[in-house]
């Protein structure tokens, strides 16, 4: 069974492409599971559309569930379309973000830490004149987020992982081993999954969220993991998903895993 979880569209304000588009490209891929994920609205935020390039507005929020569930039972029998969302992790609005979600049907909820210390984790800027120690620790701060977001409960999956180095590959070089293995066994024991999201590409670093690196350190630990386009247009969908599972079975890893209803669904690699 082929899928891809991490998609999006028009709604957001930074794809192109409506929900259709993205099935209909789904199909062409040859996959037998798409799952929509746009992001949510910024619900911390009194604004109705606080950041009209990044997410959606909460008036949209319904009308985007509705428009899902529409398309999954138009196409039943032809490709099965799960009804996801992608959540940034705010643990100041955790709450509020937990019982705004519960209240729709979602088949799982992708969390994703975009920001750390209010700039956006893609900001090259930030590590401007930082010393090696502040560098330190903003990425284990960057961690502590992702290991908290697990343990919240909100989340079956979490998103590209090491994002961090988006626009700056140097991260990947900053020496935080314990942060990031403290992160990992928690995101084990809470079992939650992580993705293996092919949008890199798109940025400054090339290549995969998350490394090699963490994938093998994710698989000691016991952490599953899912694949992800994080599709801002329909041709990227599915892509380089024959790859990672190349690497993944290089790795070590003998399956992935997608969801429906909440519940695990584990495919052979």
């Amino acid at each position: 069974m082929k899928f891809d979880l991490h998609t999006h569209h028009i709604r957001c304000g930074h794809a192109d492409g409506t929900i259709r588009d993205y099935i209909e490209a789904g199909i062409s891929a040859g996959l037998g599971v798409i799952g929509i994920s746009d992001h949510t609205p910024y619900f911390g935020s009194p604004s109705e559309q606080a950041f009209p390039q990044i997410a959606m507005a909460k008036s949209e929020f319904s009308n985007y569930v509705e428009e899902v569930l529409s398309l999954k039972k138009e196409y039943e029998g032809v490709i099965d379309v799960l009804l996801g969302i992608e959540s940034d992790y705010f643990p100041e609005h955790a709450e509020l973000y937990r019982k705004t979600l519960s209240a729709y049907p979602f088949d799982y909820v992708i969390g994703s830490v975009h920001s750390v210390g209010g700039v956006s984790i893609f900001n090259k800027g930030r590590w401007k004149k930082l010393s090696k120690n502040e560098q330190i620790r903003v990425k284990s701060d960057y961690y502590r987020l992702i290991a908290d977001s697990a343990r919240s409960g909100m989340f079956q999956i979490l998103g590209h992982i090491d994002a961090m180095k988006g626009n700056y590959p140097a991260f990947s070089d900053i020496p935080a081993p314990k942060p990031i293995d403290d992160c990992l066994k928690v995101i084990s024991e809470c079992d939650v999954t992580i993705e293996i999201n092919t949008s890199g590409g798109t940025k400054l670093v090339g290549g995969w969220y998350p490394s090699a690196d963490i994938l093998e350190r994710a698989l000691h630990f016991g952490v599953e993991v899912t694949f992800g386009s994080d599709a801002h247009k329909p041709s990227r969908i599915a892509e380089d998903r024959d790859a990672v599972a190349a690497q993944l079975k290089a790795i070590g890893f003998t399956h992935w895993v997608y969801y429906k209803q909440r519940e695990k669904i584990k495919v052979s690699l």
